[in-house]
């Protein structure tokens, strides 16, 4: 008899609790709530990425107040290049201090330079041109391949800290279909990022959002950047020596140069090639 009566309120506790969520799932305001819970975690994201973006501001603020006294017809040409004519006319300030005071110019054009590809803002290709009218070649050459490798991977933990939730939200379906890709190549991924970045195949700012998110490592990441954007960077900072006989950006890409270009993207991939060859012959 106990025990039919402590089995009739097992019963009895276990309707009222399935009543009872059935009840808060109906309740709007409890929806509202769980959405509510939902969207903290990209609203806490984007505070955080608002405070590191007001730091590094902060840092470029201070490189330029180092910066020697200029009139107020050169400061109106100190911005982020957005076209041609902006990049002449800032090379054409930066040239005339670049002697007395090398050291402000080449830092206030690092921390610029990663500034941009850390935030993935536009600019970057007139500052790679703009290093060949500035510095020499083989100093303006590794000044570029360093500065994208360390904004581009400053770009990847900032994407790995904040950047999670606009990944799962916004590009799903394309982050699963390159981390297939990326699953692929697991082997030799090196080769892969070299490739990807010497090739247009994805743009820069995709592969360094989704990187973190589908398990590419810093520092296969970083290197695969360093070196692969070399060829495209030669082809710019090559431009740059004639700075001031372009009129846009394109002209400083020829055919010749793209013919360079997919014969170095070619031979990134090759000892991949040789590699699946030489195992399928050895199985």
């Amino acid at each position: 008899m106990a025990k039919k009566r402590r089995e009739r309120r097992e019963a009895d506790g276990l309707s009222s609790a399935q009543e009872e969520a059935k009840a808060n799932h109906d309740d709007p305001q409890v929806v509202k709530e769980t959405q509510h819970t939902g969207g903290g975690s990209a609203r806490m994201s984007l505070l955080i990425l608002l405070a590191i973006f007001t730091g590094a501001a902060s840092v470029m603020y201070l490189v330029y107040r180092n910066f020697p006294e200029l009139n107020d017809d050169e400061m109106e040409k100190i911005k982020i290049p957005k076209d041609m004519d902006d990049a002449k006319a800032l090379g054409t300030v930066l040239s005339k201090y670049k002697d007395t005071y090398f050291t402000q110019v080449l830092m206030a054009y690092f921390t610029t330079y990663v500034f941009l590809q850390t935030f993935a803002i536009p600019g970057s290709i007139f500052l790679s041109i703009l290093s060949g009218y500035l510095f020499p070649f083989p100093l303006a050459l590794f000044l570029v391949c360093m500065c994208s490798g360390l904004g581009a991977s400053f770009c990847y933990m900032l994407s790995y800290v904040v950047g999670r939730p606009v990944v799962y939200k916004y590009l799903t379906e394309r982050a699963q279909k390159w981390s297939q890709q990326v699953d692929k190549h697991r082997d030799h991924l090196i080769n892969y990022i070299i490739f990807l970045r010497i090739t247009p195949f994805l743009p820069n700012w995709f592969i360094n959002i989704t990187s973190p998110v589908i398990n590419v490592p810093l520092g296969v990441f970083f290197l695969g950047t360093f070196l692969g954007v070399a060829p495209p960077s030669f082809v710019a900072i090559n431009a740059g020596t004639t700075l001031y006989k372009l009129t846009t950006a394109g002209e400083a890409v020829s055919w010749n140069s793209l013919a360079v270009l997919g014969v170095l993207a070619v031979l990134s991939i090759l000892p991949v090639c040789f590699q699946k060859k030489l195992q399928q012959k050895l199985e």
